[in-house]
């Protein structure tokens, strides 16, 4: 069963095997962003409570070629694991959230300021004259809804991520952390969430010396 009274202005639904289990996807055009998105769906959601969800922007240079500057493709790696773990739960994949809404193109020149200039990713960003975060995370509501979720654990870092659903009328009942281990290469990335984002990245108290080691 699904929502019909939400609107997009394209959707479709098919099984999907991974390597991980069979997934329901529900691929959806947004008609409020006109970008295409998908959710990974496991187990039935309809009129469910306390669903293990993960909102996951993209991120081709973490998601797909596994960068190691960022800790996006092993977050995606590792919600997918919980969802399989619980037997239940949804993964939004939301397209358009490249660098934090700003595009594929202005973050690759983001991370020539960081690496020539030493800009972390929030000045980097602002020297060119771009937002700090530009998302929407409107069009994961409202695929959550036409999933028929009523409530969420949602497995984030980020506070303002959780407001943001709850403005759509997303219910959370539950923030689940999503801790990567640190490494050398992202441990000025995870710093710079965490201090100028506000992002809850307690495992950081413990690197010394600004080396998270291997």
């Amino acid at each position: 069963m699904r929502d019909q009274t939400v609107e997009f202005t394209d959707i479709a639904e098919a099984d999907l095997m991974t390597s991980r289990g069979k997934f329901r996807t529900v691929a959806f055009r947004d008609s409020a962003d006109g970008n295409e998105h998908i959710a990974l769906v496991l187990g039935e959601l309809w009129q469910q409570r306390d669903v293990l969800v993960r909102v996951h922007s993209e991120c081709v240079t973490g998601d797909i070629f596994s960068a190691r500057r960022c800790e996006c493709g092993d977050q995606l790696g590792a919600a997918l694991d919980r969802i399989v773990q619980r037997g239940r739960g949804v993964l939004v994949y939301l397209r358009g959230h490249e660098g934090r809404g700003i595009g594929l193109v202005a973050k690759v020149r983001t991370h020539v300021l960081q690496d020539e200039q030493g800009l972390d990713t929030v000045d980097s960003a602002t020297s060119l004259g771009l937002p700090v975060d530009a998302r929407d995370f409107g069009p994961a509501a409202r695929v959550l809804k036409y999933l028929g979720v009523r409530s969420v654990e949602l497995m984030s870092n980020n506070a303002d991520k959780m407001t943001a659903l709850e403005s759509y009328g997303i219910g959370i009942s539950a923030r689940v952390p999503l801790l990567i281990q640190p490494t050398d290469h992202n441990i000025r990335y995870l710093t710079a969430k965490r201090d100028r984002l506000g992002h809850d990245l307690p495992h950081l108290d413990s690197v010394v010396g600004g080396s998270a080691g291997k």
